[in-house]
């Protein structure tokens, strides 16, 4: 029988390879057969708490062989883990708690202080119990049981728990799958964080496939490079920021990454130019995903026929198409609101029954993203609807300046936003963080940029920073960079 939940791909990889390694960490490893074993083991332990189907564990730690065993093991019990990103400050993770409602929480001991400070109701326990096996059967919950309650990044107002369920998040593996095949050799560097969609993505392609993740508890760039030269990492994914971590450390501190065969950026806008820089130096394209939390892949530019500045053609059994303000659907090459729909779409917004049906309409969902599909299939992003720039009733994308700028040789960072401008409704700011060791003003760059975009699309302001304000996940935050500027 196939598997359709990831605790089933667990106990089919247990039955047919149980000696064979599933996790790496650090030093340690675990097969197949033990992590079948220990999950089944802690997933009884869980509902011995009191714990009932349907209940939420509330998860708030770094990247460990633990945090995966307590995510399968509360599938096994029917429960949902929920979430907590371990950037949060202490009242954003109130937010959250209050919303979640956790019966159990469990934490890294290092981030106890912080957990108790956002006022944590429930039992905390910072380490998995030790448990000998035992006999008690369990249910064997199907596709349609709730699994994982994500938090997202809140760029658009307080955070929401987006809703998946086993059978969701196993399909973001299935969806995968023919993107990453998987060899006797095969290993996944698993460096984005499971409280984020993404870890959980490339955690569930590794599962179905029956390929070994070596985990990351923290990304850091030269760390990283040794966890891909020591394991003899195969494939990787990175958010854009941790992609521009890896260049610079690689083009400084070569490490030997011969043996990377696949890796995909994704979460925000990917430029080209790093994919570029990326493919000079680690030997292989650098595949961009186009995805979200309610969905997590969607579009992956294939190998051998990527279109740099496109996020890809659609994955299999997903539907990408670009609508107007009525949901209807637009022609090819014209540019609408995205809409997605697919098996491994979100179940809804957990406690908020308006704002699923806001954005789920007759089965499809309404991402917010502006963007197009051309006549081939590739769906090319154009920016959120409400961080496209208007100048002049010209519409002008954030993303398409902050690729022109990174073109300069100086420029490390840039995040474009609007202002109000009195005559041509907005102007077009910029905000630049430079590389150590050179220098750019801000003439030098409205000249460069107006080498590569209109005249009218160039930034009419440019202002340096040291850092660009970034969110919980990485992404640049343009309203912060407004309110960087009102407080100058």
């Amino acid at each position: 029988m196939e598997p359709s939940t990831l605790c089933q791909s667990v106990r089919l990889h247990a039955a047919r390879m149980p000696r064979q390694t599933a996790l790496y960490c650090g030093d340690a490893a675990i097969t197949w057969s033990e992590l079948d074993g220990s999950t089944t083991t802690l997933a009884r332990w869980l509902r011995d708490q009191g714990l009932q189907p349907g209940d939420r564990v509330a998860v708030y730690a770094p990247n460990s062989m633990e945090l995966v065993q307590l995510f399968l093991a509360a599938q096994k019990a029917g429960l949902i883990a929920a979430t907590v990103n371990t950037r949060l400050k202490p009242v954003e993770i109130g937010v959250i708690l209050e919303h979640a409602q956790p019966k159990l929480a469990f934490c890294d001991p290092a981030l106890r202080p912080t957990l108790d400070e956002a006022g944590v109701a429930c039992p905390v326990i910072e380490r998995l119990p030790d448990l000998a096996a035992g006999a008690e059967d369990l249910p064997d919950y199907g596709p349609a049981q709730p699994a994982v309650i994500i938090y997202t990044s809140g760029t658009t107002g307080k955070p929401k728990g987006v809703l998946h369920t086993q059978g969701s998040l196993f399909q973001k593996g299935v969806k995968s799958a023919p993107l990453n095949s998987a060899p006797p050799d095969s290993v996944r560097l698993g460096s984005l964080p499971m409280m984020h969609v993404s870890g959980l993505w490339f955690l569930s392609t590794g599962i179905y496939l029956g390929a070994p993740t070596a985990l990351l508890p923290k990304f850091e760039a030269g760390a990283a490079l040794d966890a891909i030269e020591a394991y003899g990492a195969t494939a990787m994914g990175g958010l854009p920021t941790m992609i521009q971590a890896l260049v610079e450390e690689q083009a400084v501190r070569p490490r030997d990454v011969s043996s990377l065969r696949w890796a995909v950026s994704g979460g925000d806008v990917v430029s080209p130019t790093l994919q570029e820089r990326f493919a000079e130096l680690f030997g292989t394209e650098l595949l961009e995903l186009y995805g979200m939390s309610e969905m997590c892949a969607i579009c992956i530019n294939p190998s051998g026929g990527v279109r740099k500045g496109s996020a890809g053609v659609p994955l299999d059994g997903i539907q990408v198409r670009s609508v107007d303000d009525q949901g209807l659907p637009l022609p090819d090459g014209e540019v609408g609101e995205i809409a997605i729909r697919g098996s491994s779409l979100f179940a809804g917004y957990w406690d908020d029954p308006e704002a699923t049906g806001a954005a789920v309409r007759n089965g499809w969902l309404h991402t917010g993203d502006l963007g197009l599909v051309d006549a081939d299939g590739y769906v090319w992003f154009r920016g959120r609807k409400k961080e496209i720039i208007i100048r002049a009733g010209s519409n002008i994308s954030p993303q398409e300046v902050e690729e022109a700028l990174y073109k300069h040789p100086a420029v490390l960072e840039a995040g474009v936003i609007g202002l109000p401008c009195p005559t041509n409704g907005e102007r077009v700011a910029a905000f630049v963080v430079l590389r150590d060791g050179h220098a750019a003003d801000a003439e030098t760059l409205r000249q460069f940029a107006r080498q590569h975009i209109a005249d009218y699309k160039a930034p009419e302001d440019v202002h340096f920073l040291l850092v660009l304000p970034k969110n919980s996940v990485g992404k640049v935050q343009r309203r912060a960079l407004r309110e960087a500027l009102v407080a100058q």
